[in-house]
């Protein structure tokens, strides 16, 4: 389950499909796709953190891909945000998704990912190491 024998074309395509984090604060899940874009559900766990799931929301959707066996994530939007609203110019213009593009580009979500395989995905991030099981994909073909 060592990364070392994986490409970063391996670990895309093992990525691919949806996937379940939990941390000791929040539960993740977040659906890759083969055109590299992302579906990310964030909820919080913890009473304190709950406000700030409130004001931005829970579901974001980006753009991912793998560099040198690290996971980047960069978000685009934050569709159910409290702050997503739309600004009447000559074009709409939301609030919420120029912030999260904003510090998408200043603060990007970096990942080293340690092991993968079909099933299980550990990454770390610059605290913590976190465990992720892939979801049974419950498409009808």
């Amino acid at each position: 389950m060592d990364n070392s024998k994986h490409s970063d074309i391996e670990i895309e395509i093992l990525l691919l499909g949806k996937w379940r984090f939990d941390t000791y604060s929040e539960k993740i899940t977040i659906e890759f796709r083969d055109d590299m874009t992302y579906e990310q559900t964030r909820v919080q766990m913890l009473l304190f953190s709950k406000p700030k799931e409130l004001l931005t929301g829970n579901k974001f959707t980006g753009v991912w891909y793998v560099r040198e066996k690290k996971l980047h994530l960069n978000v685009k939007t934050m569709p159910k945000s409290f702050f997503n609203f739309k600004v009447p110019l000559a074009f709409k213009i939301s609030l919420a998704d120029i912030v999260a593009t904003l510090s998408s580009v200043l603060m990007p979500e970096n990942y080293e990912v340690i092991r993968i395989n079909s099933s299980k995905f550990l990454i770390k991030d610059n605290e913590e190491s976190v465990i992720g099981t892939k979801l049974n994909n419950t498409r009808n073909w």
